[in-house]
């Protein structure tokens, strides 16, 4: 979606021309409980023709899909023994406890979150979840603090005042 009626709020090279206010009130038709049902925000600016046609080498879809492929593998095995439960995200909330746990330093951060962004319980959950598969995508059997903090940056629709 276009963060503004204008939809160049946050362009890298074009000012938004929307008058002020006209951003939260656009934002405000999105409905909060209908955001929190979706796992990953993900603010996307244009990329410039330089970033396009430089020579900087990006890391394959080959080599991407070889890592999906691994954490799918991953969670097979984790969900074996449960027929109707093939990803993570399909974990139920007493799951959830169960195979995302976190260190005190862990705990601390996603508390800090919790009450700086307002999230709710299906945040929560959800914030685990992806910091599990986030995990498994990096081939580590344990939730790491950066597995954490980037599942909370998917949040970013949470946060109020995000664009504005």
């Amino acid at each position: 979606m276009h963060v503004c009626p204008c939809g160049y709020y946050n362009h890298p090279e074009k000012d938004c021309s929307c008058p002020p206010g006209a951003v939260q009130k656009y934002l405000s038709k999105v409905s909060g409980p209908l955001l929190d049902r979706i796992d990953l925000h993900v603010e996307v600016t244009p990329v410039n023709f330089d970033a396009l046609a430089s020579d900087r080498i990006a890391e394959t879809s080959e080599n991407i899909r070889e890592r999906v492929m691994k954490a799918r593998e991953i969670q097979s095995a984790r969900f074996g023994n449960k027929p109707d439960l093939h990803a993570n995200a399909q974990m139920s909330a007493q799951m959830v406890r169960e195979v995302c746990k976190i260190n005190a330093a862990g705990q601390n951060l996603l508390k800090k979150a919790m009450e700086k962004l307002g999230l709710s319980a299906r945040a929560y959950d959800r914030i685990l979840k992806v910091a599990r598969t986030i995990a498994d995508l990096a081939g580590c059997e344990e939730i790491q603090l950066e597995h954490l903090a980037e599942a909370i940056h998917f949040r970013s629709l949470d946060r109020e005042g995000w664009a504005g």
